[in-house]
């Protein structure tokens, strides 16, 4: 086999089938959080960070359009992503102190405040979420992230 043949066979090998692509669209699909309904505020889509489990899962933007005075109650909130959603405390989603630019670029995005919140997808899959209120687009702005706990 001559050193072309072999290089041809790598890229063959090495090319992309779209199978980890479609199953990872598949599984972002099934998670089922709603999470985007309106433009993405530029901080947000900026944010470069990974949430550490089982998965190592990226955090993604959220924006959704809100038309409440505050902050919605984890209620208010399942309701709008379409998923049953508990409140935590940030200690609970960030017990290390590790997830600091995350939880800045939310508070810039949105009027200042946060709230933490976790929605349980199933036995080992769960999303969470970090939100904040930009009252002057009505609109709920913040960060999502899938864990996997085993």
């Amino acid at each position: 086999m001559s050193d072309q043949d072999y290089e041809s066979f790598l890229d063959k090998a090495n090319q992309d089938t779209g199978a980890s692509k479609d199953q990872a669209q598949s599984k972002s699909k099934s998670v089922g959080i709603k999470s985007v309904d309106t433009d993405v505020p530029v901080e947000l889509e900026k944010v470069d960070e990974i949430y550490v489990s089982d998965a190592d899962e990226p955090f993604e933007p959220l924006s959704l359009k809100y038309k409440g005075d505050g902050l919605p109650s984890a209620d208010e909130f399942g309701k709008l992503v379409g998923e049953t959603v508990e409140s935590i405390k940030q200690k609970d989603f960030d017990p290390r102190g590790q997830y600091k630019k995350v939880i800045d670029a939310v508070k810039k995005a949105g009027d200042g405040d946060v709230s933490f919140f976790r929605a349980e997808l199933d036995s080992t899959r769960v999303q969470y979420l970090i939100v904040s209120l930009d009252s002057k687009n009505n609109k709920l702005v913040g960060l999502k992230a899938l864990a996997i706990e085993s």
